[in-house]
């Protein structure tokens, strides 16, 4: 890659002025993508032959590590664990609805009002955080991710989320004006109490530059409380005479003014606000009636103050807007203005065409992500919501991912800057379609399963120790259990395939087989049971049969899975380990009778493998130059002596590394000729117990029993 003049790294990789140097020496940078956490790498490599590199760098280089973003801090991480137990709850509504649906108890009404509790708790939880950060972290000195402001915007977004669009079961259909104001009123206070404080301490308030900016802005809120009383102060000491007359008239009209929640019928509502509204155009009556002349006070014009007020009481879109612009007020302020003075029975349903209109002469703020977000109402757990609430259903970004997915993954990419939140990016990531599930595999398969215990961590050793002991424990327990949940089976397979190749490297061959047995890794189990059979090699019988009492219970397990897939090549491998280690154990106890029945059965069973029959054949020497006892019937000599043969003429026939590889590594520095010196040892000590068979009679055990 071309190296920029100042590629901002800190510590400096090089001197300023010095890229050039770097060039010409035969190095650039190379980046690098970390598939964990999104993270980038970014260092010095070699960009031609290295026997051509010119000048002295170190052969250690700095490697710099960056990220798009921040990894979350406590607030954040808190904030981010905690609203997801809101979103599992969402995911969870449609199973609850269809075990309701079973058990016959389902009432489709209850749905939005779920939604709706689950919406309160995201804002609640926001609102929280907002606190916390704005006081608690503060007074402990505790740093935050993002400053509080951060929280209140995600506080007023999810607010009018839910007031648009879970009002609740049947409330969609009432008139949402007052809802907007109330919204409006709690998240953007307009005017605030220190004007009016500071208003109301004097004796001609109407003479300072606030005072009808107050009332009016009041009047636009619906904060009727307000100007009223400053009007009531006005026929007092006001100079104009037409103004004290007025402001009598206009008192009643703002305390008096019909709200929706004031009423139980929608049609009283109504009633009352055509009757109030004939009161409006009355006084607009009497406003007319001024003189021109005398409609300033000497330090203003007080009539045309007074005509924006009853112009707002009569609804007049055109005064509204105009209204709002002077004052600073945006298109949310004249949205809610709206829905309370111009039409007051403005449905939810109305709102786009009338938002529409009012952004067309009065845009969102692009620059302002406040804004961007309440024009278009569109984030992951929004788009959730939104999805649940059947709002999305025909929304796509393309052909593989709807725009509600989109959100979301998006969102767990982010998460995806610290990996320890992984639980919770795969449970995100597996509500994304065939899209979110191959991510989710890829974060499952990239979490640490973290087998070796640290030495210095109790805690991570009694993990391990659990472990161990054969109990599914620690981040391979989480994994296994997200992997379920998810019913993500392919990776759960790998992850076992994984842990059993960490046990294979410790040499704990019973959690190796039993995790390539979960993971039905049958190739995976053949190999761990060549390294078992390796440590009769390398260490000898003792610690053979020791170590192979580990994988004994595998064993009766994996023979009770009468309906798996096992196969059948290396199920055999493992039972001729185990088998073999017991006859060592047998025989090493001094139990000579049932070792020879271990021989003969391995040999019956066919579960020897061909490269292992002149091992066991030489190990069965012992038994055969037994003198206080026969051990082997007739019979059993026949089959010994028929294996013996095999090998003979097979190595005889140029195959000889079929059958005497192993035994010939069990001779110090052996070869194949050494290894069937052996054989032929063990071939004259078969041909003797078998004539002693015949002297005796029939043979063998059976003979002497019958004699």
């Amino acid at each position: 890659m071309p190296v920029a003049e100042n590629p901002n790294l800190v510590p400096p990789l090089f001197e300023h002025g010095k890229v050039d140097d770097f060039q010409s020496s035969g190095r650039t940078l190379a980046t690098t993508f970390s598939p964990r956490d999104g993270s980038v790498a970014i260092f010095p490599t070699n960009n031609v032959d290295p026997q051509t590199l010119k000048g002295a760098y170190p052969e250690e280089q700095p490697i710099y590590f960056a990220t798009e973003q921040r990894v979350p801090l406590a607030e954040r991480r808190t904030f981010i664990v905690d609203t997801f137990v809101i979103f599992y709850a969402i995911q969870k509504i449609g199973v609850v609805e269809f075990e309701e649906q079973n058990a016959n108890v389902f009432k489709e009404d209850e749905r939005p009002d779920r939604i709706r509790k689950l919406c309160y708790d995201y804002i609640n939880f926001a609102r929280e955080t907002w606190v916390y950060v704005t006081s608690e972290a503060v007074k402990k000195g505790e740093p935050t991710q993002f400053p509080a402001d951060h929280y209140r915007i995600l506080n007023s977004c999810l607010s009018l989320f839910t007031l648009l669009y879970a009002p609740g079961a049947g409330a969609e259909h009432f008139p949402v004006g007052e809802d907007l104001m109330e919204w409006l009123n709690t998240h953007y206070v307009e005017p605030s109490s220190e004007e009016g404080m500071q208003l109301s301490t004097q004796d001609k308030p109407w003479q300072d530059d606030t005072f009808w900016p107050y009332l009016t802005r009041a009047t636009l809120r619906g904060l009727s409380k307000a100007p009223a009383f400053f009007l009531e102060k006005l026929p007092s000491n006001h100079p104009s005479p037409h103004l004290q007359r007025l402001s009598k008239h206009l008192t009643p009209l703002l305390t008096e003014h019909p709200r929706l929640q004031q009423f139980t019928a929608e049609r009283d509502f109504a009633i009352a606000s055509r009757r109030w509204k004939d009161k409006v155009k009355t006084l607009r009556v009497e406003l007319d009636r001024v003189p021109e002349d005398a409609r300033d006070d000497g330090f203003e014009n007080w009539w045309d103050r007074l005509s924006d007020i009853v112009g707002i009481l009569e609804g007049r879109a055109e005064v509204i807007k105009r209204v709002c612009e002077e004052l600073g007020a945006d298109w949310k302020e004249v949205t809610a203005v709206w829905g309370v003075f111009v039409d007051g029975r403005l449905r939810r349903s109305d709102l786009p065409d009338v938002v529409t209109d009012i952004l067309d002469e009065m845009p969102s703020d692009p620059t302002d992500l406040e804004d961007a977000i309440q024009s278009s109402l569109l984030l992951a757990h929004l788009a959730d919501l939104m999805n649940n609430l059947g709002l999305l259903e025909n929304e796509t970004v393309d052909s593989d991912m709807s725009l509600r997915d989109y959100y979301v993954v998006g969102y767990a990419e982010y998460m995806r800057l610290d990996p320890s939140l992984w639980r919770l990016i795969v449970a995100y990531l597996c509500t994304c379609g065939p899209v979110g599930h191959e991510m989710a595999d890829q974060v499952l398969m990239r979490v640490p399963l973290k087998l070796q215990a640290p030495k210095d961590s109790d805690a991570a050793n009694e993990e391990s120790a659990r472990i161990r002991a054969g109990i599914l424990d620690g981040v391979l327990k989480d994994v296994n259990t997200a992997c379920f949940e998810h019913q993500r089976e392919a990776v759960r397979r790998m992850v076992c395939r994984i842990a059993s190749q960490t046990f294979l490297r410790e040499k704990n061959y019973g959690l190796a087989i039993s995790y390539c047995a979960s993971a039905e890794d049958w190739p995976g189990l053949g190999r761990v049971v060549d390294c078992v059979l390796d440590e009769y090699i390398t260490q000898g019988p003792t610690i053979f049969a020791r170590m192979v009492q580990s994988i004994a219970p595998s064993l009766q397990a994996l023979k009770s899975q009468s309906g798996s897939n096992i196969s059948g090549v290396f199920i055999y491998r493992l039972m001729f380990a185990v088998h073999f280690a017991e006859f060592h154990q047998r025989r090493m106890n001094g139990e000579l009778e049932d070792a020879a029945s271990d021989i003969i059965e391995m040999f019956q069973k066919e579960i020897v493998p061909t490269s292992w029959w002149a091992v066991v054949l030489c190990d069965a020497l012992e038994l055969l130059q037994h003198n206080e006892a026969m051990l082997f019937t007739s019979e059993d000599t026949c089959l010994l002596m028929h294996q013996v043969e095999e090998i003979a003429t097979r190595t005889a026939q140029g195959s000889g590394q079929d059958y005497l590889a192993v035994l010939a590594r069990t001779i110090k520095n052996g070869d194949e000729k050494q290894a069937m010196q052996r054989i032929q040892i063990v071939r004259l000590a078969l041909t003797r117990y078998y004539a002693r068979c015949g002297v005796i009679g029939v043979g063998g055990k059976l003979a002497i029993s019958t004699k």
